[in-house]
């Protein structure tokens, strides 16, 4: 397997009038097909700027970024856009649905972006929400609506799915049933899954993880043996 990203000497400073403040220093890391990365770090650790730059939100000032035999690094605005638009599958923490268009609606409106995309209600049901699919957001809980944001990321057949805290808005059991949706979903679908936490336990679920601080990648390791999401406790 070769690496499906690639990040080479990356380094992000952001300028508020004089003041210089770097989010990211000379970060280098890999990640290969089909894996799930996590990466791990406290807040303002650059973890999020990161993510940014690899879904293609925000630009970097110095480095390379990859993905596949793409140079994501030197795309322009319009390039960006549909880079966003058709290779990626974005999971927040809030889940940023459209609140008067119900479930399936939802996914459907991120469907229409993309040439080749999954049926909505196909991919709604893959995710345990078939009987949900005219529902609108106020009417479903926090994990449900997390639930819609994930299967409008897949149901773009994304190459990529970056999920920015994605159970920092949930307790403790739905937080869980969400990671194991998304390890399943990987797993089954081959899609190569980035997770961004501050929470360290999350680590023992991924094949690859990458710890950051300050805006430095401190290490990078690959798991032997990713645990099921059933077999970790925090």
């Amino acid at each position: 397997m070769g690496a499906f990203v690639k990040f080479e000497n990356v380094s992000k400073v952001y300028q508020t009038g004089y003041v210089k403040v770097p989010a990211l220093r000379n970060v280098s890391f890999e990640i290969e097909e089909g894996e799930i990365c996590v990466i791990v770090g406290q807040s303002g650790a650059g973890k999020t700027t990161l993510l940014n730059i690899l879904g293609g939100m925000d630009t970097l000032t110095s480095g390379r970024v990859f993905m596949g035999d793409k140079e994501i690094s030197s795309f322009n605005k319009h390039e960006l856009t549909r880079f966003r638009r058709e290779d990626i599958g974005f999971v927040f923490q809030f889940y940023n649905l459209i609140p008067n268009l119900t479930a399936l609606e939802n996914v459907e409106i991120a469907t229409q972006m993309v040439k080749n995309p999954l049926p909505a209600r196909q991919v709604l049901e893959s995710v345990g929400l078939g009987d949900r699919l005219n529902h609108f957001p106020a009417q479903l809980s926090g994990g449900e609506q997390q639930r819609v944001a994930i299967a409008r990321a897949l149901a773009k057949r994304p190459k990529l799915l970056l999920c920015d805290e994605p159970t920092g808005a949930l307790d403790y059991q739905t937080g869980r049933q969400i990671l194991k949706l998304l390890q399943d979903q990987s797993r089954q679908n081959g899609i190569p899954v980035v997770i961004v936490t501050h929470n360290s336990a999350l680590t023992a679920m991924a094949d690859r993880v990458i710890r950051l601080k300050s805006g430095t990648v401190v290490s990078v390791e690959k798991n032997a043996k990713p645990l099921s999401i059933e077999e970790i406790e925090w």
